[in-house]
Protein backbone atom coordinates (compact mmCIF):
# COMPACT_ATOMS: atom_id res chain seq x y z
CA UNK A 1 0.00 0.00 0.00
CA UNK A 2 1.30 3.43 -0.87
CA UNK A 3 2.00 6.02 1.77
CA UNK A 4 -1.11 7.32 3.48
CA UNK A 5 -1.58 10.59 5.19
CA UNK A 6 -4.52 12.44 6.60
CA UNK A 7 -5.43 15.79 5.05
CA UNK A 8 -7.63 18.33 6.74
CA UNK A 9 -8.99 21.62 5.53
CA UNK A 10 -9.43 24.52 7.90
CA UNK A 11 -12.07 27.07 7.15
CA UNK A 12 -13.71 29.73 9.25
CA UNK A 13 -17.49 29.98 9.19
CA UNK A 14 -19.88 32.74 10.11
CA UNK A 15 -22.75 32.55 12.61
CA UNK A 16 -24.92 30.83 9.97
CA UNK A 17 -22.27 28.19 9.32
CA UNK A 18 -21.29 29.69 5.97
CA UNK A 19 -17.55 29.46 5.20
CA UNK A 20 -15.81 32.77 4.70
CA UNK A 21 -12.10 31.94 5.03
CA UNK A 22 -10.24 29.01 3.57
CA UNK A 23 -7.10 28.14 1.68
CA UNK A 24 -8.29 29.94 -1.46
CA UNK A 25 -8.36 33.25 0.37
CA UNK A 26 -4.92 32.51 1.83
CA UNK A 27 -3.66 32.09 -1.73
CA UNK A 28 -5.42 35.26 -2.88
CA UNK A 29 -4.12 37.39 0.01
CA UNK A 30 -0.62 36.00 -0.45
CA UNK A 31 -0.68 36.93 -4.13
CA UNK A 32 -1.99 40.40 -3.34
CA UNK A 33 0.97 40.78 -0.99
CA UNK A 34 3.30 39.66 -3.78
CA UNK A 35 1.77 41.59 -6.69
CA UNK A 36 0.38 44.62 -4.80
CA UNK A 37 -2.70 44.21 -6.98
CA UNK A 38 -6.07 42.51 -6.61
CA UNK A 39 -6.39 42.26 -10.38
CA UNK A 40 -2.98 40.60 -10.84
CA UNK A 41 -3.56 38.27 -7.89
CA UNK A 42 -6.93 37.19 -9.27
CA UNK A 43 -5.51 36.79 -12.77
CA UNK A 44 -2.70 34.61 -11.41
CA UNK A 45 -5.33 32.34 -9.84
CA UNK A 46 -7.54 32.23 -12.95
CA UNK A 47 -10.23 34.19 -11.13
CA UNK A 48 -12.11 37.27 -12.26
CA UNK A 49 -11.37 40.58 -10.59
CA UNK A 50 -15.06 40.95 -9.75
CA UNK A 51 -15.10 37.59 -7.92
CA UNK A 52 -11.88 38.37 -6.06
CA UNK A 53 -13.17 41.79 -5.05
CA UNK A 54 -16.47 40.29 -3.90
CA UNK A 55 -14.93 37.61 -1.70
CA UNK A 56 -12.44 40.08 -0.22
CA UNK A 57 -15.28 42.45 0.68
CA UNK A 58 -17.19 39.55 2.26
CA UNK A 59 -14.14 38.55 4.29
CA UNK A 60 -13.67 42.12 5.49
CA UNK A 61 -17.34 42.26 6.45
CA UNK A 62 -17.15 38.97 8.39
CA UNK A 63 -14.03 40.12 10.23
CA UNK A 64 -15.34 43.67 10.70
CA UNK A 65 -11.89 44.94 9.78
CA UNK A 66 -10.25 46.16 6.58
CA UNK A 67 -7.68 43.77 5.16
CA UNK A 68 -6.50 45.90 2.27
CA UNK A 69 -5.46 49.45 1.61
CA UNK A 70 -6.64 50.09 -1.91
CA UNK A 71 -5.49 52.88 -4.18
CA UNK A 72 -7.23 53.81 -7.41
CA UNK A 73 -5.52 54.93 -10.52
CA UNK A 74 -5.57 52.36 -13.28
CA UNK A 75 -3.05 49.72 -14.22
CA UNK A 76 0.09 51.70 -13.41
CA UNK A 77 -0.97 53.81 -10.42
CA UNK A 78 -3.53 51.67 -8.59
CA UNK A 79 -2.85 48.83 -6.24
CA UNK A 80 -3.55 47.12 -2.97
CA UNK A 81 -1.52 46.41 0.14
CA UNK A 82 -2.35 44.17 3.07
CA UNK A 83 -3.06 46.01 6.31
CA UNK A 84 -1.01 45.09 9.39
CA UNK A 85 -4.15 43.33 10.68
CA UNK A 86 -4.31 41.27 7.45
CA UNK A 87 -0.66 40.27 7.78
CA UNK A 88 -1.26 39.11 11.37
CA UNK A 89 -4.53 37.40 10.49
CA UNK A 90 -2.92 35.54 7.59
CA UNK A 91 0.02 34.40 9.74
CA UNK A 92 -2.33 33.30 12.54
CA UNK A 93 -4.54 31.40 10.10
CA UNK A 94 -1.55 29.64 8.54
CA UNK A 95 -0.23 28.68 12.01
CA UNK A 96 -3.66 27.33 12.93
CA UNK A 97 -3.67 25.19 9.80
CA UNK A 98 -0.22 23.82 10.63
CA UNK A 99 -1.23 22.99 14.21
CA UNK A 100 -4.45 21.30 13.09
CA UNK A 101 -2.50 19.24 10.52
CA UNK A 102 -0.01 18.09 13.19
CA UNK A 103 -2.83 17.02 15.53
CA UNK A 104 -4.66 15.27 12.68
CA UNK A 105 -1.48 13.38 11.70
CA UNK A 106 -0.96 12.27 15.30
CA UNK A 107 -4.58 11.20 15.77
CA UNK A 108 -4.70 9.38 12.42
CA UNK A 109 -1.43 7.49 12.97
CA UNK A 110 -3.02 4.45 14.71
CA UNK A 111 -5.64 4.08 11.96
CA UNK A 112 -3.01 4.33 9.24
CA UNK A 113 -0.82 1.74 11.02
CA UNK A 114 -3.79 -0.67 11.24
CA UNK A 115 -4.59 -0.19 7.57
CA UNK A 116 -0.98 -0.81 6.58
CA UNK A 117 -0.78 -3.96 8.68
CA UNK A 118 -3.82 -5.38 6.85
CA UNK A 119 -2.42 -4.72 3.40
Amino acid sequence: MKTMKVRVKVCLVDERGQPFMGIGLVWLLSRIRRFHSIRRAAQDMGMSYVKAHSILKRLEKCLSRPLLVRSRGGAEKGGAELTPFADEFLADYERLGERVARVADKEAAPLIRRLRSRA
